[in-house]
């Protein structure tokens, strides 16, 4: 059995991405589908004293309507460092930022990539190192174009891998084609993101939806307690 996830890479995602990492075997980022603004792939969200808030990281949009995902360049040199003091300022009393910060604070004093997707993918890589998740992460452009159509490249990417199992959110449902991936020898699973714990969190009533970040800040090592792929007996050694 070989279990896959197709998914377009996000900024700082929240833990229900890693959990579905976590949870398969081979993991491929679909960036070579087309940006849509105001969505996640250059965005997130983090708590402050005044609620929830996006931190978004800018990108040329400008006349780039049909861009692909992994065409979309930064358009400010400086964001990093703006996005490090932002999150140093709203999670500094976080009871683990001290231990998670020097893991995160390299990339975002120091980081040179001007592609979105680097940025992400680097993030993702990096945040699974802290989570001890070591499933493979590709790109799908690495894989060849054999079929065309947005189910049969999922399909294909699939045999490729020689994956019995392909998962997705629920919103597939929308467009996934649950027979023709049959034919194919693959079965179509739907992640279920219900039934998270809550953590100890900052700044008010308690939101699911915010970044991986917010967790890791504020529960550090002991983070897979509240993550469903993790056993609670799973707690992680420092990196």
């Amino acid at each position: 059995m070989c279990r896959v996830i197709i998914t377009q890479s996000n900024y700082i995602p929240w833990k229900g991405y890693f959990d579905s990492i976590n949870q398969v075997d081979v993991c491929v980022l679909y960036d070579e589908v087309q940006f849509t603004k105001r969505d996640w792939r250059n965005r997130n969200i983090i708590k402050t004293p005044q609620g929830t808030q996006w931190l978004t990281i800018p990108v040329k949009v400008k006349g780039n309507f049909y861009q692909k995902v992994q065409e979309v360049e930064i358009s400010e040199k400086d964001w990093a460092k703006k996005h490090w003091k932002t999150l140093e300022l709203n999670y500094k009393k976080a009871k683990c930022f001290h231990e998670i910060a020097p893991l995160l604070a390299d990339f975002y004093q120091n980081t040179q990539h001007i592609l979105l997707s680097e940025i992400n993918v680097t993030l993702i890589r990096l945040i699974c190192q802290i989570l001890k998740i070591q499933t493979p992460i590709y790109f799908s452009n690495e894989f060849p174009v054999r079929q065309s159509g947005k189910n049969e490249r999922l399909i294909d990417i699939c045999l490729q891998l020689g994956a019995t199992e392909y998962y997705t959110g629920a919103s597939a449902r929308n467009y996934l084609d649950e027979q023709l991936f049959a034919q194919h020898g693959i079965t179509v699973k739907y992640w279920d993101y219900s039934g998270y714990p809550e953590y100890s969190q900052l700044y008010g009533n308690f939101v699911h939806e915010v970044s991986i970040v917010d967790l890791l800040f504020n529960e550090g090592f002991q983070a897979p307690k509240f993550m469903k792929s993790f056993s609670n007996e799973k707690i992680l050694q420092p990196v």
